[in-house]
């Protein structure tokens, strides 16, 4: 084969030259003048969160619109002016018809008027006022809210031992046996359920306060048991002080002069139905609606 005729050989693409530095180390730490600036909270800032993750109630609570405020503000007021007239009718009723009250062993049923009385003003009016603080106290710290809770406590105490030592020696100075009927079963029931709730409410959520921070979970466990508790006492009270009215207005008048709507039978009636009306409205506040629920009793233990 004759050399010429041999065709060249085709050019090679250059080698590609490759990085032949080490790679850096895969934790290479960024300088600090590189980073950004923490986020800074001014002193009212902070303030601010503080105060807001101290409070007791939903964050929409300011946002109610105007007929949610004309609503709470209605039931409130009927409320208290129920169980303010529900205890001064019942002493208008034992004044104006019962002869007023005594305790002296040759006038034994005015000693007994101090029953209806003092059971009403314990178990209805300062009963009902103590869980509607959670309610009214709006804009006070909980620590005064469970003092003053405990305050109306303290005040219906005296007036159900006092109305029941009343009944009790009356029935023993008439030679009526005790314990006898639905209403005193309720009644004791009630007694039992309200000194224990006093009792326990005392201990967890006053006196347990000196040590705040070592019984916060308990006492934010025992919140829920004892509002429970303190509102089937509420119920059992009312329960007990309509099947009380009804006896008495039997046993006094007599069904015949009961039944014939006389004016004290119309009195004892509106007594009644005052009662009904507490516990309707006093159960209505404290369940609420929508705005009305305050947060977990988990989130806010002290």
């Amino acid at each position: 084969m004759d050399s010429n005729s041999v065709s060249p050989m085709p050019e090679l693409a250059p080698i590609a030259e490759f990085d032949k530095s080490p790679p850096s180390p895969p934790n290479e730490e960024v300088p600090m003048d590189d980073l950004p600036p923490p986020p800074t909270i001014s002193q009212a800032e902070g303030k601010k969160i503080k105060i807001q993750r101290s409070r007791s109630y939903d964050s929409d609570e300011n946002e109610r619109g105007a007929c949610e405020w004309c609503e709470y503000a209605l039931v409130i007021t009927l409320a208290t002016i129920l169980l303010i007239g529900v205890s001064a009718l019942t002493v208008f009723w034992v004044f104006f018809y019962r002869e007023g009250y005594a305790w002296a062993d040759d006038i034994p049923e005015k000693q007994f008027n101090l029953h209806p009385t003092l059971m009403v003003a314990g178990f209805i009016t300062f009963s009902g006022f103590s869980v509607l603080l959670y309610r009214i106290c709006r804009c006070f710290r909980r620590i005064y809210v469970k003092l003053l809770h405990a305050i109306f406590h303290a005040l219906a105490f005296p007036c159900i031992v006092i109305g029941f030592l009343a009944v009790l020696d009356y029935h023993n100075k008439k030679g009526i046996n005790n314990f006898y009927s639905l209403h005193s079963w309720i009644g004791l029931v009630a007694m039992g359920l309200f000194g224990l709730q006093y009792a326990v409410g005392f201990f967890s959520f006053l006196l347990l306060l000196i040590c705040n921070k070592g019984t916060a979970g308990f006492r934010a466990s025992l919140v829920p048991v004892h509002a429970a508790f303190g509102v089937l006492t509420f119920v059992l009270g009312v329960a007990a002080c309509l099947t009380g009215l009804t006896e008495k207005a039997i046993f006094t008048l007599g069904s015949d002069t009961y039944a014939s709507m006389s004016q004290e039978a119309i009195v004892i009636n509106a007594i009644g139905m005052s009662v009904v009306a507490v516990a309707v409205l006093v159960l209505y506040t404290v369940r609420g609606t929508g705005g009305y629920r305050l947060r977990p009793a988990a989130q806010h233990p002290s």
